[in-house]
Parts: structure tokens; sequence; C-alpha cells
């Protein structure tokens, strides 16, 4: 689809649109809403925009990095789009989506992302030193408040998942915590790793070589059963080598496969000592990918930190419902499909659409795609809601100001586009200070602080 069909037409001038997340989504979204005239408040949980390009991206990536930003900071630029910042919408927030219903916006558009975290329900997952990947790249990457929270990371991790978050986990345990030991697991074998060779070149000099011959020893016959190449996979994780970086830890970096999540087991004093995983072999599908089966035999990897980098799921308490699967449902039959995908906010109970509300990125399939694809979908969603647009006459032209009024009775400070300059200035500063290229306040109370904003009491 031509994502300047509707830019240059200025067509929705008068109408009035509400796009909740300022990740890539929402972004791309209200930017694409923006220069078709449409007037666009963009609020967003987190003080600064970028979502997962700013607080997911590994921070050593900070050429990738800087060129979302300016992206970015283009389409706040923006005359009619009016940023809220530092403004969380769920069921029990200072906002919710039933309210931005009766402000009158002629649309709205969730991008939320996937805010929830997926578990398993294994025994031990509520030890100390059991942690969702999210929360951890959170950390590392100074989101507040995660970047204030205590996480046990032992010397012994173990990471449940082989794609690329676990990945950048792996570089963040071998390259800067230089623990002893990372071990990352999967239920299938290797012929299904998600990660890219490019994410592995950070830690390919820690692999235990011999380790690794042993484990295709070990799945080659299985593989081979289903019709997978165990040497092509094995020339896959070894590629890495090519234009890998030089090692700056003794951290032992394993991958073990067929092996699902079992159990977490107790040291004694509420913190886990080990991951018990069942092994597992490998079935063909139909569609000639692979399942895991269980054997019901099972064993212990050491561990004093466990890591699930199994994807995420939405926010239950945003306020829409969800489909069978835990997304937010979208309609079956969408009135305003884009390349065949329904963005439109779905009732399964009643069995009909949620009017003039329409999802998209991760708030409509979780864990699906990085920044690229979060793009494309934002920008799609957007030309879902024109067509929405298109079929309705405006009359959210007091929407804006009824929500300005909202957020001046607020007893937090709501951020605006404005205050981010300021910050980013604080925080080039104090980079220059200190001599190092980037520069995070790790608290939301140090952030309001350099813009000059106060906070009268906690919120959200």
């Amino acid at each position: 689809m031509d994502e300047k069909k509707h830019v240059d037409e200025k067509k929705f001038e008068g109408y009035s649109v509400a796009v909740i997340g300022a990740g890539p989504a929402g972004l791309f979204a209200a930017r694409e809403l923006a220069q078709a005239g449409a007037q666009v408040a963009l609020i967003n949980r987190d003080i600064k925009a970028g979502g997962l390009a700013e607080y997911g991206i590994y921070p050593s990536k900070l050429k990738m990095k800087d060129g979302l930003r300016r992206q970015f900071q283009q389409v706040l630029a923006l005359p009619n789009i009016e940023y809220f910042g530092h403004l969380s919408v769920t069921l029990d927030d200072e906002l919710t989506l039933a309210e931005l219903q009766e402000m009158g916006f002629d649309a709205i558009l969730v991008t939320v992302g996937a805010q929830g975290t997926k578990k398993l329900g294994l025994p031990g997952e509520d030890l100390r030193g059991v942690y969702h990947a999210k929360d951890i790249v959170y950390y590392y990457n100074r989101l507040p408040p995660f970047a204030q929270q205590k996480f046990h990371i032992g010397e012994r991790i173990v990471c449940v998942g082989v794609g690329n978050v676990m990945a950048d986990i792996a570089h963040w345990a071998v390259r800067e915590l230089k623990v002893d030991q990372f071990t990352a697991i999967a239920r299938r074998g290797p012929g299904d790793v998600k990660f890219t060779k490019k994410e592995l070149e950070n830690v390919i000099r820690n692999l235990d070589i011999p380790e690794l011959d042993a484990e295709f020893e070990r799945c080659a016959p299985i593989m081979r059963a289903v019709g997978q190449d165990p040497d092509a996979a094995k020339a896959f994780i070894l590629s890495a080598m090519d234009g890998a970086e030089e090692p700056v830890s003794q951290t032992k970096f394993s991958l073990e496969f067929l092996a699902s999540p079992h159990r977490m087991l107790d040291d004694g004093r509420g913190g886990v000592r080990a991951i018990e995983v069942e092994e597992t072999t490998l079935t063909a599908k139909p569609d000639g990918s692979t399942s895991a089966k269980g054997l019901g035999t099972y064993h212990e990897i050491p561990a004093d930190t466990v890591i699930f980098c199994i994807g995420d799921r939405v926010d239950a308490n945003f306020g829409l419902p969800l489909d069978k699967w835990g997304d937010f449902a979208k309609h079956p039959e969408p009135r305003f499909a884009i390349d065949e995908i329904s963005y439109e906010a779905y009732n399964p109970e009643l069995k009909q659409a949620i009017e003039g509300i329409f999802v998209a990125g991760w708030a409509r399939l979780a864990s699906t795609g990085l920044v690229g694809v979060a793009r494309k979908d934002g920008t799609s969603a957007a030309q879902a809601v024109m067509s929405f647009l298109a079929t309705i006459k405006p009359t959210g032209e007091e929407a804006l100001a009824v929500l300005n009024a909202k957020v001046l009775m607020l007893s937090k400070p709501v951020v605006r586009a404005a205050d981010l300059k300021k910050l980013e200035a604080a925080e080039a500063a104090h980079a220059a200070e200190f001599g190092v290229p980037e520069y995070k306040f790790a608290s939301n109370d140090e952030m309001l602080t350099e813009m000059g904003l106060t906070r009268q009491t906690e919120a959200g």
C-alpha cells in the first residue's frame, strides 16, 4: 500500500485521534495521521518517547538508537501532534480508555505494546533470582522504575530461549557482568534458533566449542529424523566467528537444546539454585516446522539466576477485551482491513466491533517483529483509522481541550514535547561531563527535576 495515499491531501483536518503508546508503532502512526491533517494526542506511559526502540535496543548500539531518536524528534515536532508523556492509561490509572472515549475523539489507536509478561505457571517461578527478560532489558537500559529495582544476578545464569533477546542478555552478562556461566536452553533443536549471526558476534568467542560439538552429536539423529540438516545449523552458529568481537571475560557460554523448563529448585533461602528441565525430542509438523515432545526424563542445570526469554503479553488491565490467545481481540471480519490484517478492536462476548478503536504493533500481536515491523504496522493501522474516519463526520474538535483540562487536574506533571528537549539537553550535558557516549537518568524524579517539573504525589 502507498504510504503517501492520504499524506498530501489533508483530507482529515478537523478530525482528532488519540494514539496511546509512543513506541515506533505509535509514533509512525501519529506521523501518518498528522500528515493527513488530523489532530493527534500522543499519550505515553513513559516520560520519553520511543518505547522498546529507546529502552529495548542494546545500549551500545548508539548509531541505531540515535538515528531512531532523530526520527522520533521530527515526529514530535509536527504542529498537529500534542505529546502527553508520563500519563498512563489503564483501568486503575489516572486516565482510562473509557474516559478517552467520553472525551469525544473521533478515533483511538492503541499502540501500548505488550506490557505484561508471560508466565508458564511452573513451580518456583516466584523464587528470588527468577525473572522475565523484559524486566532485565529495561533494567540495564535504565527505564524507570526498573532501573531502580534490585535484581539478584548470580554467577550462573540460565536463559530460557534462543532468540535475539537472549543474545542481548548474554552480551550484557558475558561482556559487562563477566559472570562465570551463561547457559541458553531451548525446547527444540539447533535448527530452530531465532537469534541472528550478528547478535551472536558479541559472545561467540566465549562459546564452549567442545560442548557445542557434543550437543550437535546428541541432536543430529533427532534433527535428521525430522528433515533438518545439523551440519547447516552448526555452520550458521559458528559463522558468527567471522565478525566476532574479542572476548573480555572468562565466562563460559553454553547452548543446550531439547530441554524444556519444568521447575525451579529452591536453595532453601527463597532463592533459586537450579532449573530442572525435561528432555525433549522433535516431531515434524505438516507445515514443515517442528515441535518439541517431552520424554518424561529430567535433569538439573545449576543456576543462581533464571531469565525467561519467552515473549510478552498485553496488559489485561488496559481495558480492551482479550481473545483466546491472550492478545487484544481483533475483529474477525474487519471493515477496514489493510493487507488483509484486522486492526479493529473487537468484543468477542458481544460479537461486535468496538467502534472507533484500533490496535497496532505489539498491542495487536505481542512480541512480533522489531522496530521496522512496528513502524510498518503503525503506518498500516493509521491507514485503517483514516478509512474509518472517511465514513464519519468529525465531532471531536473539543476532545484535546477536554484532555488538557483533565491533565491540569492531575496531581502529577505530564510531560510535553518542549519538556523533552530540556531533558535531551540535560542528558547531553551529563554525558559530556562524565565523558561517556550516552547518559540516562535512572528515575522519573530526576528527569522531572531536570525538566523543571515537580511531582506532588507518586502516581502510576
